[in-house]
């Protein structure tokens, strides 16, 4: 069949629909883990299955990662903050090291940034971890799942973080209003890219397999 160049018009409008209500989602901070691992699991639903989730099956996963991930965004916060502030004082002279260890210290929160996008990437393509019921083994969470992935696949986490850092090449180039627009594109970027590099597939459903 044809691609109908509309296909393609209607899917970027989704996405930038989808970038922006994670984005509006994510302001409280508390709510950016639950935000975004929503939007991962919708990008994951359509790449999988063909279709976005419902609005009641999008509220169902917020409220249902709204606990386990209320951390997420406090975390980055704060991740963020230190590592400008380690810029800052590195750049100023105030500690010893110059331009040497502000590479250094870009390159290591580039790579963490790659890290928590391949966690929201995983946290998308499988369910939420629950309490196991007894004598049943606890499923492990998406950090454990993407430290096991990035053992097995090491050419996953630089592509991802190829992802994010154009991504964030892109947000300095934008008007400021279109930047919660690339949130869409970034997160259907890293799960197109888990898919070619490290073989993400399932069904929303099934069990998926990251090796």
């Amino acid at each position: 069949m044809p691609h109908d160049w509309r296909d393609s018009l209607r899917l970027a409008a989704d996405l930038a629909l989808l970038g922006i209500l994670v984005t509006v989602g994510s302001l409280p901070i508390v709510t950016a883990g639950a935000a975004v691992g929503t939007g991962s699991m919708a990008v994951h639903r359509l790449l999988t299955i063909g279709r976005w989730p419902t609005a009641a099956e999008c509220w169902a996963s917020f409220r249902s990662r709204l606990v386990p991930g209320v951390w997420a965004g406090p975390l980055v916060l704060v991740a963020a903050w230190l590592i400008a502030v380690d810029v800052a004082a590195l750049r100023r002279g105030a500690v010893p090291g110059g331009g040497v260890v502000v590479g250094a210290v870009l390159l290591a929160a580039a790579l963490g940034a790659g890290f928590a996008a391949v966690v929201a990437g995983l946290s998308g393509a499988f369910p939420v971890r629950m309490e196991a019921a007894p004598g049943a083994a606890a499923r492990p969470g998406s950090i454990r799942r993407a430290r096991a992935l990035v053992a097995a696949r090491p050419a996953a986490l630089p592509a991802v973080t190829g992802v994010v850092l154009v991504a964030a090449m892109l947000a300095a180039f934008v008007h400021p209003a279109l930047v919660p627009v690339l949130a869409g594109f970034a997160l259907f970027a890293v799960h197109a890219v888990l898919g070619r590099v490290a073989f993400i597939r399932g069904s929303a459903g099934g069990s998926p397999s990251p090796m």
